[in-house]
């Protein structure tokens, strides 16, 4: 049998993990409107990498196949991206960057990283390079 007692829900990772994400989203939404941090993600990766399968993007953004299809149905809606299908396997979408994309990635980017860097504020520089190498290492 166990001690139901052991468990203390403030010490556990993921719980902990789970108020730093809310944490990082409120900021992100108080600094960055328009967009999500997914869907900023998703902006990112296509920014990064060039135009690619809404599969390999999911992929690349740490989504599933239902999630990133969402997001990109979002931001198609909202002119960020587009998607046409793949002339080598018609089944497979292409998604890219539209020109408004692009220009509204390029211009929240200073944002973007004043928001992260807010989010890391309470911690030196040090405690931040150890935090996210730590948090890499479980990834």
């Amino acid at each position: 049998m166990v001690d139901s007692t052991a468990y203390v829900l403030d010490d556990q990772i993921g719980f902990v993990l789970r108020k730093a994400t809310q944490r990082h989203i409120g900021i992100f939404a108080e600094g960055l409107a328009g967009v999500t941090t997914t869907q900023f993600a998703v902006l990112a990766r296509l920014s990064e990498r060039g135009p690619q399968s809404q599969n390999m993007l999911g992929r690349a953004t740490a989504l599933d196949g239902a999630t990133v299809k969402g997001v990109v149905d979002r931001l198609v809606r909202d002119g960020l991206v587009t998607t046409m299908p793949d002339q080598e396997d018609r089944r497979r979408l292409i998604v890219d960057l539209t020109l408004a994309g692009r220009q509204f990635f390029h211009d929240s980017t200073p944002k973007a990283l004043d928001i992260s860097a807010q989010t890391l504020a309470p911690l030196s520089l040090a405690e931040r390079d150890l935090l996210f190498e730590l948090l890499t290492r479980l990834t």
